[in-house]
């Protein structure tokens, strides 16, 4: 077993792996997380609105579960104060960008305005005292810029204290080694998208985490300064529920992962 400093991560859902289950809400969802050993969830940028913070607080509480961070799109003028409002109600400490478009990564040009939009968001954020990070897709590593993908110049200009999401599937479809990634970004690494399939196509299905292609047990021991292992599953052939429960048993099994404190 290889322990960051603050022990070993933890295991969450990012919620969009279950949009398509019977029962799609933070009261169905978070009891069936909790029974498979998850300790939490990343909201995908919805669930906030309208929800009871105290119930969705109370249940999280009995279930012994938090949120680990969130998703948030960012527009061209920056993050929603709304959206923001409502998380933090929530108690949500992260946030997230979820995705920047392909051409903001076409060469260093549009990378550095990339960069710029990122900064200013984080400068929105801060006085609410939230963190903040980057979650890339495939076309940040497909893009190679000077011999070096396009994610790794993007967080040569972003401050130091935005964070990133490393979702080691996309970095693998992409065509970049995800343990390599893991370990140049250093420990601005906070946080993984664990996912796992045959990582050739972005079309493709995907699969219970260790039983695709990706070298998981390499990519969650690269880099020591990890806090999270956020399972996410875009698209799957089987139940839903059963490839994320399969997916937790693989991380438990691995012994690279903290269980859920009971």
């Amino acid at each position: 077993m290889k322990a960051t400093e603050r022990g070993l991560p933890r295991t969450a859902v990012q919620l969009y792996t279950l949009r398509d289950v019977p029962e799609p809400d933070l009261f169905s969802i978070i009891p069936k997380l909790a029974a498979f050993g998850y300790s939490g969830i990343e909201l995908s940028g919805t669930e906030q609105r309208g929800v009871d913070a105290q119930a969705v607080s109370k249940i999280l509480d009995d279930y012994g579960m938090v949120i680990s961070s969130a998703h948030i799109a960012l527009g061209e003028s920056g993050l929603d104060e709304h959206d923001l409002d409502d998380l933090q109600t929530l108690g949500v400490d992260t946030v997230v960008v979820p995705f920047l478009p392909p051409d903001a990564f076409a060469d260093l040009g549009t990378v550095s305005r990339s960069a710029d939009r990122l900064n200013r968001a984080a400068q929105q954020v801060a006085p609410r005292s939230l963190a903040f990070a980057y979650h890339n897709h495939f076309w940040e590593l497909q893009s190679v810029i000077d011999g070096r993908v396009a994610l790794l110049h993007l967080f040569d200009m972003l401050e130091r204290e935005l964070a990133s999401e490393l979702d080691i599937y996309w970095a693998q479809v992409g065509g970049a080694d995800p343990a390599h990634i893991a370990a140049a970004l250093g420990d601005r690494a906070q946080f993984l998208h664990v996912k796992d399939g045959p990582a050739n196509r972005p079309e493709e299905s995907m699969v219970a985490v260790g039983a695709g292609s990706v070298d998981v047990p390499a990519v969650l021991q690269a880099n020591g300064a990890v806090r999270w292992h956020i399972v996410e599953l875009d698209r799957c052939t089987t139940d839903m529920y059963e490839a994320v429960e399969k997916s937790h048993q693989y991380l438990m099994e691995l012994g690279l992962s903290a269980p859920r404190s009971s």
